[in-house]
């Protein structure tokens, strides 16, 4: 059966609304475009708002590229309250005095620096025996989980007023930016919870640079795929390495080319026309060795 909609290829950088799932979100664009095939290069929760990138066609194929991406986020933390998820979507719990200083919080935002320890929170996608942690918390089910180590690049205090702490984050992959304020009170001595949290950057991507959804849905079509940007953007942090037109037609047939270059765990690869064609390893002799390829339409 033939697929339904375009064949759109491209990468959008969407800025998330407030409680709406990404998956919704992806559909929504993905209706607005008419697009054939459509993907996201890692979820963001209903509660945060803030950079989805969505991938469309043949840039599905390299939506795995960003997984492992630091990600940048701008994070409300209100202290003296705990809720039984950590942010604003459990019940409030407890509640005590804020005495802390900004000094006192910076030199506790000091400890979360760099390689942590971080243990997963039960409201989390993560699975065991097949069922999400979620779904057994909801059921009344509690698991001891084991503390896994996660990289915060950057923790910096933006302010700290009326009890309501704001800093922006870069960190790893699987880093729980609830759990992380929940630390913070912990460690404060007051106990904190996750007030709102916006998501800035992806890797190379910002959201200085995406569009909101509403926008996108006020816009004519061809205002719509003006929007996209090229199946490259996901892979710009890549060495670049550019063919002629005969090692290109080589390489699109899955060939390897012997071309002396230095050894590199992943490139990106383009035409004489200055397209990129695919991804490719460089193995220990110089050897470029295809990895993913662009069909051509």
């Amino acid at each position: 059966m033939r697929r339904k909609g375009l064949p759109v290829d491209g990468v959008l950088l969407l800025d998330k609304p407030y409680a709406v799932t990404s998956n919704a979100a992806l559909q929504t664009a993905r209706k607005l475009l008419n697009a054939q095939k459509a993907g996201h290069t890692g979820t963001l929760d209903p509660l945060a708002s803030g950079l989805l990138a969505i991938t469309f066609g043949e840039a599905t194929k390299f939506s795995a590229d960003l997984l492992l991406a630091d990600k940048t986020y701008e994070a409300k933390i209100g202290l003296g309250r705990t809720t039984t998820t950590g942010d604003l979507e459990g019940e409030f719990i407890s509640e005590s005095e804020v005495s802390a200083t900004e000094a006192d919080i910076e030199a506790v935002l000091e400890q979360f620096r760099g390689d942590i320890m971080q243990t997963p929170p039960m409201f989390s996608a993560l699975k065991r025996d097949g069922k999400t942690l979620y779904d057994l918390a909801r059921d009344g089910v509690s698991i001891d989980l084991e503390p896994r180590q996660v990289h915060i690049a950057e923790l910096v205090m933006l302010s700290y007023e009326e009890c309501t702490l704001t800093v922006r984050v870069t960190c790893s992959k699987g880093t729980y930016i609830r759990v992380l304020a929940e630390d913070i009170g912990k460690a404060l001595g007051c106990g904190a919870y996750l007030k709102a949290l916006r998501r800035t950057a992806v890797g190379p991507l910002s959201l200085s640079e995406a569009v909101e959804l509403q926008a996108l849905r006020d816009m004519a079509p061809e205002e719509r795929l003006a929007q996209l940007k090229p199946l490259d953007a996901l892979m710009q942090t890549l060495e670049a390495v550019y063919l002629t037109e005969e090692q290109c037609t080589r390489f699109c047939h899955g060939q390897r080319l012997a071309m002396g270059l230095e050894p590199c765990d992943r490139v990106r690869v383009y035409g004489p026309d200055k397209k990129m064609v695919g991804t490719a390893r460089v193995n220990e002799r110089g050897v470029l060795q295809p990895e993913r390829l662009i069909a051509n339409k």
